[in-house]
């Protein structure tokens, strides 16, 4: 599951005491070498399907991390490309990655951007947002857009009942809802918290227009829907 390079165990649980923060701050200089950072293979199949709707202007990573969303917006966009972070950390190694890119250290749900981009992106963030934060989070996104700007990410459908992944998750988020109820500060990261139904209306709520297509190249479930569909959520062209 974790490379030599990657985090030892002590490393691993002394991030989870931590604060989200303070803890991706701790994990920055090994957070590639964890199955945490986003796969190739869904960073390629993200950049094929939104090349079919680009070519795009200025484009923002949200929750950037090391800069692995920088291999989809670079060959995406024709002007500069910025990742957003609080992880000082996560934000030093995005640095030294992709030196070209443009790195602003804040709150993912206080950004200060205001029709800055045409593409914004995300990818395995939402994750570390309770619900009630999700609407702050997508209305700053969607004030950071031009109008006609778009906001893509990848959401995976729920494993099967019968899956070692259904029973992963859940005993992950229960171990994190015990883990903050007794200690402070919390560390918000829940694997089961981001359903489409609920994603889909946060993002109607900001103003967005949504749609989803399927990642096809990722596989599919027994009943044959995909195993992964690309959030796309459009700001109309006549918002002002």
């Amino acid at each position: 599951m974790f490379s030599p390079q990657g985090p030892s165990l002590r490393e691993l649980c002394v991030q989870a005491l931590s604060s989200v923060e303070r803890g991706y701050d701790l994990l920055a200089p090994k957070f590639d070498h964890t199955p945490f950072r986003t796969p190739q293979s869904i960073l390629a199949a993200t950049t094929e399907a939104l090349s079919e709707l680009g070519p795009f202007g200025e484009g923002l990573d949200v929750c950037c991390g090391t800069g692995a969303g920088m291999l989809v917006l670079g060959p995406l966009c024709e002007g500069r490309v910025t990742g957003v972070d609080f992880s000082a950390g996560m934000l030093a190694r995005a640095r030294d990655a992709h030196p070209e890119a443009a790195w602003v250290r804040a709150d993912a749900r206080a950004l200060a951007f205001v029709e800055d981009f045409d593409l914004a992106v995300t990818f395995g963030a939402l994750g570390h947002f309770l619900p009630a934060e999700r609407p702050a989070l997508f209305e700053g996104v969607y004030r950071a857009l031009r109008p006609d700007g778009l906001f893509a990410f990848p959401l995976g459908a729920p494993p099967p009942l019968t899956s070692l992944a259904h029973w992963t998750t859940l005993g992950f988020d229960l171990a994190m809802r015990v883990r903050n109820v007794v200690r402070r500060p919390p560390f918000v990261m829940y694997y089961r918290i981001t359903p489409l139904s609920a994603i889909r209306d946060d993002l109607t709520a900001a103003g967005f227009s949504v749609d989803v297509v399927g990642l096809t190249a990722l596989g599919q479930l027994a009943n044959g829907s995909p195993r992964y569909g690309l959030v796309l959520a459009r700001k109309p062209a006549d918002a002002y």
